[in-house]
């Protein structure tokens, strides 16, 4: 199939996608040399009507019209796993695709785990099988060979019977509201916006000194900073164990940077090696109002960790017998706040995770049902009422 290289072909294509009730839709991108992904092939497909690819490598092509269509209201924009594909679209056009539908949140609910890959939900829904032996090709290079073409047309022709599938599904068990959340998070602009200034975050791992937080966190804000302005990747700039080797050691002077191992042979008197001693300085200035408190994990100790631990086997339990995946209804977070608290702020105890799982709960803490095995398999009970104490 050749590729779609023009504005007016473009525009003819997403005039016939938004006039139907969904359209499937994936992309091809390289981010290896990057910090932005950089976007080598959308695919498009739709009920009834042949998949099509489009070339946003093509001179002269405004994808104007594909990022109009990403937000015309009257088609439901599919995807499968679309984190990456709407962040993509995001820096694209500072647009976010709507109304939007993700087959793999979907299918988490319909009782296919925490993350079913695309090729299952193809054999199992669509019956088909896809090579995936192009996958990993260089996506920017022209001419597409055909086995590039074929996996990519693939990955929205058979997402149109899948998406259609697990419809029907949620449908028919009433669950379609339960993808509510993950669709709110998919469709926010702030899940897209990389700041720099939380950028520590990823990092902070086990450090609980303020001191050490405060560093990291100015020196992981430059280096999110730079590799954003520089379009290539952090560890490009400075890799991650050294962001962590400079927070814990907070060096004052080139000598110092000089000699954490982390740091390459004469890094240190580089531009570079100033601008790391600059944020530290930054870190070590910084006001401690402003340093977060660590977070230590409530479930560590004694009758909390016991009771976290309860919960996950409740948890399993519960995600089998519902069909749902756990990870969806509760992370390990969310059961440590509940061990701690009954009025905990977590999704477990809110809408329609506080129906199936979390009264659940709350309820195994307080004794009131317990858990026991039913022929290999988790079972709750309820547990009898205690008496009251008898006077003598």
């Amino acid at each position: 199939m050749p590729l779609i290289t023009t504005t007016s072909e473009l525009e003819l294509a997403c005039a016939r996608f938004a006039a139907l009730p969904f359209v499937t839709v994936d992309t091809e991108f390289m981010r290896e040399t990057t910090y932005y992904s950089k976007l080598c092939l959308i695919q498009m497909a739709g009920p009834g009507v042949e998949g099509v690819l489009v070339d946003p490598l093509a001179p002269g092509l405004s994808l104007d019209p594909f990022l109009a269509l990403m937000t015309d209201p009257r088609a439901v924009k599919v995807f499968h796993s679309g984190r990456q594909d709407v962040e993509i679209i995001w820096h694209l056009g500072h647009v976010i695709p709507s109304p939007l539908f993700d087959t793999q949140v979907a299918a988490m609910v319909c009782g296919y785990g925490d993350s079913v890959s695309y090729e299952q939900l193809a054999n199992d829904l669509a019956k088909a099988r896809i090579d995936k032996s192009s996958r990993f090709t260089d996506w920017s290079r022209r001419p597409l060979s055909e086995a590039q073409t074929l996996y990519a047309l693939s990955d929205v022709t058979h997402l149109v019977p899948v998406y259609e599938k697990l419809l029907d599904e949620l449908e028919r068990t009433g669950r379609s509201h339960w993808l509510d959340d993950e669709m709110a998070v998919l469709t926010s602009p702030d899940t897209y916006r990389a700041d720099p200034d939380q950028a520590w975050q990823r990092l902070s791992g086990r450090m609980r000194k303020p001191r050490e937080i405060a560093v990291l966190m100015e020196v992981a804000a430059w280096r999110e900073r730079e590799a954003q302005t520089r379009d290539v990747p952090r560890s490009r700039v400075l890799k991650d164990e050294a962001v962590i080797d400079v927070a814990v050691s907070a060096p004052r002077s080139v000598e110092a940077l000089g000699r954490l191992r982390s740091i390459p042979n004469g890094f240190e008197r580089s531009r570079t090696g100033q601008d790391i001693l600059a944020a530290v300085e930054r870190g070590l200035a910084r006001d401690p109002a402003t340093i977060p408190v660590a977070q230590r994990s409530r479930g560590g100790r004694g009758g909390a960790a016991a009771t976290v631990e309860l919960l996950k086997v409740l948890l399993r339990a519960v995600s089998e017998n519902e069909g749902v995946a756990p990870k969806l209804i509760a992370g390990v977070d969310d059961l440590e706040e509940i061990a701690a608290d009954n009025t905990a702020r977590v999704p477990a105890l809110s809408g329609w995770r506080r129906e199936v799982f979390g009264e659940q709960a709350l309820a195994l803490k307080a004794g009131r049902v317990g858990l026991s095995i039913d022929r290999g398999r988790v079972v709750t009970f309820e547990r009898p009422a205690a008496e009251p104490d008898q006077a003598e």
